[in-house]
């Protein structure tokens, strides 16, 4: 025969007394049973009136009657206290614990701001029954139950003075804080609430650019370190090819670039150090302030806001690690020229710690392909407004506008723009064909993406720089000042045009002879000596504009267009 279980709530055992579990259960003649210790208590206060009663139906008893223990119930409690209870019924690290509870504590689900006591389910059900002719305020279950107490008159705290900027309760509005401006704690939260979303704002901007700046420094950190292989490279390869007499100054040289790295590196970790931290203690607060926006206790609240809302110290990322470093090319050139005059050379001049560039000047166009520099475009910049073909190495501006999927780095409005993956230090060049109306451009990442106003234009701004050219004129923009250019500085060529070799004929320049729509431009930029120039490629290279000035930060080339203009470029 099968066994029939019966399932059963602890709450059925408990003592209504003290609320736990029956100890020494015994029953009255009214049939109630109760702890044998709480039922004794009970009746020894009752001596004196000889008349004893139960405290749940409160039927009386005289005399006394004597207590026997209830033998079956006891059994069924033991059996109970043996039951495990699921784990997270009990209060851990963390948790609010009840104060009834005796043993091991179960957690809280509500604090009684009268009773100063918390309780978990079972003991608040009890509370509620106890008090249910007048309930008591309660709230959800809180460890700071003293903290919301008036220290004076023992009263709850849920007024905020604005005089003095402290908690208080009714009665003390009534004496020391008479006449202040006071209002409730729900008030002053609803105020500080506000408060909270702008704070959550600006740190999460905050995240957002430090992220930024960090990426931008790590990106300078890898070309550096790619400048620096490639500069001991070659400086090896060229000193296996001398004489023994210039042992010793290819060891010079190759311990100059190391140094050079390493201030440079040293200089750039630290900084990157001092970005990851500054990041997580953004996010680190950010998350606080998300956690305390949800809180429902408005005294927690305002007094942890204060201290939460003040945004840490600011790293300053503005300073290059590598601007105050001289280039490795300068190196490379000077153990070039050591190679060509050997032994007599070596005795007459020593690799100078700090060569720059522009003492070497490159003349022809052979000379500048030695720094040639391949790009690749960041595809995740494209404007809406520009097609890419010839696998993403041609680009035409376009309409109708192409839909491309969002991404924080791409220029909207109608920029028709675009950057390139990879950022340029040291002496760089690079070609692109061009036709129509374009820009050609250099520009720092951190130029604005969003908009159409001259704060993401190329050449509207202290961030980029830029040279136009069309078939009508040609200038050349920076920080929205505008230079023009005279047309025969950008092409000498004469005779047959290199985009209709085909035909020997360029229709639209036949009476001139000068193509000036389309053809190859290069660009030239030694960030180091902060120059960028503009050539006309043809068999000569015709130098179109030059500018001096200081790069703060690594340079992007870019390319824009003017909406509803045509106009192309592909990349060489």
């Amino acid at each position: 025969m099968a066994e029939a279980r019966i399932s059963v709530d602890q709450n059925e055992f408990l003592c209504p007394v003290c609320l736990d579990l029956l100890k020494d259960p015994v029953a009255i003649p009214c049939g109630h049973s109760y702890c044998k210790i709480c039922i004794t208590d009970c009746w020894d206060q009752e001596d004196q009136k000889s008349v004893y009663s139960c405290p749940q139906c409160r039927q009386t008893f005289s005399p006394r009657p004597a207590l026997a223990k209830n033998t079956m119930l006891a059994e069924l409690v033991e059996k109970l206290k043996k039951t495990k209870l699921p784990a997270d019924c009990y209060a851990g690290a963390g948790d609010v614990q009840c104060d009834v509870c005796t043993g091991r504590k179960h957690k809280a689900v509500k604090s009684c701001l009268l009773c100063l006591e918390s309780y978990c389910p079972t003991h608040f059900d009890r509370h509620e029954e106890f008090h249910s002719r007048k309930p008591h305020k309660v709230t959800d279950a809180t460890g700071r139950l003293q903290e919301m107490i008036c220290q004076t008159h023992d009263k709850l705290l849920e007024v905020f003075c604005r005089t003095d900027q402290k908690f208080i309760c009714l009665l003390c509005t009534m004496d020391d804080h008479k006449n202040h401006d006071t209002v409730s704690a729900a008030a002053q939260r609803t105020e500080k609430q506000k408060q909270l979303k702008d704070t959550q704002r600006s740190f999460q901007r905050r995240i957002q650019q430090r992220e930024k700046d960090l990426q931008q420094l790590r990106e300078a950190v890898e070309s550096h370190k790619r400048s620096a292989h490639t500069a001991v490279e070659d400086s090896e390869r060229i000193f296996t090819e001398l004489i023994r007499c210039i042992e010793r100054s290819r060891s010079e040289a190759t311990q100059r670039i190391r140094d050079q790295e390493k201030t440079a590196l040293s200089r750039a970790e630290e900084r990157l150090e001092r970005l990851e931290q500054e990041i997580n203690d953004l996010r680190r607060r950010d998350a606080e302030l998300e956690q305390l926006s949800h809180t429902q206790d408005h005294i927690h609240f305002l007094q942890s806001f204060r201290s939460l809302s003040a945004p840490p110290e600011s790293t300053d990322v503005n300073d290059n690690p590598f601007s105050s470093l001289s280039s490795f090319d300068g190196v490379r050139e000077s153990v070039r020229q050591l190679r060509d005059k050997l032994e007599d050379f070596c005795k007459e001049k020593k690799i100078s710690d700090r060569v720059t560039l522009s003492n070497i000047v490159p003349r022809t166009r052979n000379d500048f392909l030695q720094y040639s520099h391949q790009l690749n475009l960041d595809l995740n910049t494209v404007n809406k407004y520009v097609r890419l073909s010839e696998r993403n190495r041609e680009i035409t501006v376009t309409f109708p506008k192409f839909q491309y999927p969002d991404h924080p780095d791409r220029f909207d409005g109608c920029n028709a723009q675009v950057l390139c993956r990879e950022s340029v230090c040291g002496r760089c060049y690079w070609e692109i064909e061009w036709s129509g109306s374009v820009f050609i451009s250099v520009s720092y990442k951190s130029i604005s993406r969003k908009g159409s106003g001259n704060e993401c234009g190329f050449g509207s701004n202290d961030q980029s720089w830029s040279l136009f050219c069309s078939s009508s004129s040609y200038s050349f923009r920076h920080n929205n000042i505008e230079t023009k250019l005279p047309i025969k500085s950008i092409s000498s060529r004469t005779g047959v045009c290199a985009d209709h070799r085909r035909t020997g004929v360029c229709v639209d320049h036949s009476r001139t002879g000068v193509c000036v729509d389309h053809g190859r431009i290069g660009v030239c930029v030694d960030h180091g000596a902060g120059t960028l120039s503009f050539y006309s490629v043809s068999d000569t290279m015709s130098l179109i504009h030059t500018v001096q000035t200081t790069f703060t930060q690594p340079l992007y080339p870019g390319f824009g267009f003017r909406v509803y203009y045509p106009g192309s470029v592909k990349l060489c």
